[in-house]
């Protein structure tokens, strides 16, 4: 039996390889049929060749009937060509998800968005715990393809829910994690399409569309639309046999109906503008849509995702057959032809209409479902690819306990694990240590794993529980020359936004690595010593990094509000090793003089 990850990594190889042969199969198929249609047109050539070289009534006849064979073969091979190409294009989708998780798990960089877009350093936790950006929990997370699906994978990871949405997420995430081989082909629906198009299309659908058709209400010009094919068929035929003055009349009707387009030709394109030429855009959702239909959800968060219970993805493939029609107005020749004596363009726009009325608003919230499972879809690929997580639980008191607690950035071969837990009550946990021994690593663990505890989302660790908190961190804190603003005024900045921050929540829970580095050291130790103590008047939890042991004093002090960690080092033959094991205690053993002496400063 192979171990979880090698077992994953292989599924995911070979279904790389499955997809590569099966690609590979409908290319030759596709070249196949090129082949074919030149073999058609050569075929149809040589039969016109003999119907020009033939003479008599009997000749001409047989060979004017064999004109028409190529031409029908013609059409089969070419619409079964499109048919084999647009899978072709489907499955080259789906080798790229597979390529994708298989990149992921050997530590490369995600296809998808890495919500570099979502980056804001005034946040209380973002841009501290790596939520956004290159190298983030986002990038580790995201498989969206829509702007939906995006932006709630972002609001999830910055802005908690409550415990009771988290649980009901986690039981989401869990029933998706259970059709995790089948979200590979909706996301492969997804997969490089527009996201411009569709959002156009979804505002168009939400508010313009309604307006831009009423103009094909009007009773009459519905009734002389739909007559139209039968009268200039009549008056076709009747050309045919009687000629004469009937070519007038027909004449005469053609020229009516172009008029008559050229007379609604500003609202006519007013309808099309924004669907043109996105019938296999929105084929692609239908197929999506059609995947979130075909099960019998059990979870409620999943189930209040549909607004009703008809069949969206039979209304997307309706709109997608009237913009294939539509679409016919793109070939000059061709627009010139069904307008003239069909009315194509008025009749499209009719249909368009009446698909309006009963169907834009359901389509709108639809296309709108689709972010929302892939927003969930992204955590349960997540869990799937990490069976070692657990789904932490939740109490409604003060608590926070987690076992072999990792950071779900490093990866696993790197990572180390530690145990921690807080008391009963809130303390100021002070954390000291050597230099690169683990300090900020750590604090940044609990923070980030709060994120995915709050999201609804497994946790790196054998097991966590955890009471509702409000993350504020202080942690990366950089000047800024375009607003003028020094390292020490940032931090003093950060400063007044976390006390704020505490005293409106009860439930804040702080990370601070390292304060008040912009000052000289006397004035640091005072502000630590009294920010500290503030921290524990207001009775909030608080990991506190620091290499300044004189802090880690404060316990006999405050023996019932202070704790001390630390994480050190070991000195084998001269040379330093890391455990990365948080000890209780405030730390013995640093590290600077020996860094300092290994690039040549220091005795």
């Amino acid at each position: 039996m192979l171990n979880p990850d090698l077992d994953r990594l292989k599924r995911y190889e070979d279904a790389c390889l499955a997809q590569q042969t099966y690609i590979n199969t409908l290319k030759k198929q596709i070249d196949q049929r090129s082949i074919t249609r030149l073999v058609l047109l050569l075929v149809e050539i040589g039969f016109f060749v003999g119907l020009t070289s033939s003479t008599g009534s009997p000749a001409n006849a047989v060979w004017s009937v064999l004109l028409l064979l190529p031409v029908a073969a013609f059409v089969m091979v070419v619409k079964k060509q499109n048919v084999l190409e647009k899978q072709l294009k489907f499955h080259q989708n789906l080798l790229w998800v597979y390529s994708n998780e298989v990149n992921l798990i050997q530590g490369k960089p995600n296809g998808y968005d890495v919500g570099t877009k979502f980056e804001d350093e005034l946040h209380p936790y973002l841009s501290d715990l790596d939520i956004f950006g290159k190298s983030s929990l986002y990038a580790l997370i995201n498989r969206g393809a829509t702007k939906i699906g995006m932006e709630e994978l972002a609001k999830h990871l910055a802005e908690p829910t409550t415990v009771d949405v988290a649980i009901e997420r986690q039981q989401a995430i869990v029933e998706l994690t259970s059709k995790i081989e089948n979200t590979f082909v909706f996301r492969a629906n997804l997969r490089g399409n527009d996201l411009n198009r569709i959002e156009e299309m979804k505002a168009k659908l939400e508010g313009q569309l309604l307006s831009q058709v009423k103009f094909t209400e009007h009773r009459l010009l519905r009734f002389y639309v739909n007559s139209i094919p039968y009268l200039m068929a009549v008056l076709l035929v009747l050309g045919l046999i009687f000629g004469g003055s009937f070519w007038s009349v027909f004449g005469i009707a053609a020229f009516v109906n172009a008029m008559l387009t050229y007379f609604y030709s500003k609202k006519i394109t007013a309808v099309y503008v924004g669907f043109s030429g996105g019938s296999n855009l929105l084929s692609n959702y239908a197929d999506a849509i059609a995947w979130t239909e075909q099960y019998n959800w059990q979870n409620d968060y999943i189930r209040r995702l549909f607004h009703s219970s008809d069949k969206v993805s039979d209304q997307i493939n309706a709109l997608s057959k009237i913009i294939v029609a539509f679409d016919a107005r793109l070939n000059f020749l061709l627009y010139a032809i069904l307008n003239f004596f069909l009315l194509w363009d008025l009749r499209c726009s009719i249909q368009l209409g009446d698909w309006c009325k009963t169907a834009s608003n359901k389509v709108a919230k639809g296309l709108d479902r689709i972010g929302y499972f892939e927003e969930l879809i992204s955590f349960a690929t997540l869990n799937y690819n990490h069976p070692e997580w657990h789904f932490p639980t939740f109490s409604t008191h003060f608590h926070f306990d987690a076992e072999e607690l990792g950071h779900p950035l490093i990866s696993k071969g790197k990572c180390v694990n530690n145990n921690f837990s807080l008391k009963e009550h809130p303390t100021v946990d002070i954390v000291t240590g050597s230099n690169m021994a683990g300090k900020s690593t750590f604090l940044r663990t609990v923070g980030i794993n709060m994120v995915l505890a709050y999201a609804g989302a497994p946790v790196c660790a054998k097991k966590m529980k955890l009471s509702s908190f409000r993350l504020l961190t202080y942690m990366r804190i950089k000047d800024n020359l375009i607003e003028s603003t020094s390292t020490f005024k940032a931090e003093l900045n950060r400063l007044k936004m976390i006390l704020t921050a505490v005293e409106k929540q009860p439930n804040a829970f702080v990370l601070i690595d390292e304060m008040l580095r912009g000052t000289n050291s006397k004035d640091k130790f005072d502000g630590s010593k009294a920010f500290i103590e503030k921290l524990i008047n207001l009775k909030t939890p608080t990991l506190f990094a620091t290499h300044d042991l004189q802090l880690s004093e404060l316990e006999q002090v405050h023996p019932q509000s202070v704790r001390n960690f630390h994480f050190d080092i070991q000195l084998v033959a001269n040379e330093m090793e890391f455990d990365y094991l948080i000890k209780q205690g405030p730390c013995t053993k640093f590290n600077a003089a020996i860094l300092l002496k290994q690039i040549g400063l220091g005795g």
